[in-house]
């Protein structure tokens, strides 16, 4: 088995080639700017050249405009964050018509990321989209939304309905690039992964947040008004690895765009070799804007020092040095 060796000559950064294909989206970087945590580009630009990121992916649209959650919304933990926002936003109709066409403008490669509160909704959404002249190549599915059919039941926590979730979409959106986002508050998120798959996605987005929750010691009550919200930062990159490891492991032939916790190219290479064809940044964006420039250099150099010239043969690579190992056994 050919692996590439740990001990080969260090080469020079910015020569390595860090371009990289996911479900057929072409990429002249990996990282990409995690869904809700630049809004739609126009506040982050102010900051980073959007056209010289991997992509934007959008804030999660509903079907309609959404007011989300009351204050209090978010919360910071010693590693990271805690947000109950519920997908507040303009709605699908407003992203088509003023967001991507501004994107656009800048140069931006982007991935639009849908939500729906129901089955219908999503479905809805997709519609929308494909009947709008604007075009949409890549679509991030969320689904990691409460199910109001059955607040018992999230989608991406049960394979049949994160299954009629991605089907329902796929009707509406044959031609579009479709990655399912994916819900690490599972017992096999591979049993997830291969439903979502089998039921038309194209790629696989791991991982969404985790559910947590903290308690205000001054009013001895939840601090957020959700009392559970999404913990996002460096605390969930070692379950981000894992998933996607796990994913990878039994399903290579699968893109996977990997998040979780990544605050330096040390944290995106260990993603990659995990499995990741692409990788987002989200709650770093928060403190530091234009983060994925520094992030993408970084990269490079920790690519360069082991020998490797180009991202692509990064991906999985962990998996292979494993097996060669063992074979030597």
């Amino acid at each position: 088995m050919n692996v590439t060796p740990l001990s080969a000559p260090r080469i020079d950064g910015a020569s390595v080639d860090l371009s990289t294909q996911l479900a057929g989206l072409s990429l002249p970087r990996p990282v990409l700017l995690a869904s809700g945590t630049a809004m739609y580009g126009k506040e982050i630009s102010a900051f980073l050249d959007l056209s010289q990121t991997g992509a934007v992916i959008t804030k999660s649209v509903l079907s309609r405009p959404w007011n989300g959650m009351p204050p209090v919304r978010g919360a910071t933990t010693p590693s990271g964050m805690l947000n109950c926002i519920g997908l507040q936003g303009e709605g699908v109709g407003m992203l088509l018509d003023e967001h991507l066409p501004w994107l656009r403008e800048q140069g931006a490669r982007t991935v639009v990321s849908i939500a729906g509160h129901s089955i219908d909704e999503y479905a809805e959404v997709a519609a929308r989209i494909a009947a709008h002249p604007s075009t949409v190549e890549t679509v991030e599915l969320n689904i990691s939304c409460p199910n109001v059919e059955d607040r018992n039941k999230v989608f991406s926590r049960d394979p049949e309905t994160a299954a009629q979730v991605v089907a329902g979409v796929r009707a509406a959106l044959p031609d579009v690039t479709l990655l399912a986002k994916l819900s690490p508050d599972v017992t096999d998120i591979v049993e997830i992964a291969h439903a979502c798959v089998g039921a038309g996605a194209d790629g696989l987005s791991l991982i969404n947040t985790l559910m947590g929750a903290s308690i205000n010691l001054r009013t001895l009550r939840p601090t957020l008004s959700g009392t559970f919200g999404g913990l996002s930062g460096p605390a969930i990159k070692p379950v981000a690895v894992r998933c996607i490891w796990q994913v990878h492991q039994a399903m290579p032939q699968v893109p996977i765009l990997g998040g979780g916790g990544v605050r330096s190219g040390r944290d995106a290479l260990e993603l990659t070799l995990a499995g990741a064809s692409a990788l987002t940044i989200g709650t770093v964006n928060f403190e530091e804007p234009d983060a994925a420039t520094r992030i993408a250099a970084e990269l490079g150099d920790l690519l360069a020092e082991r020998g490797i010239n180009r991202y692509r043969d990064a991906i999985g690579l962990a998996h292979r040095v494993e097996a060669s190992i063992k074979e030597t056994l």
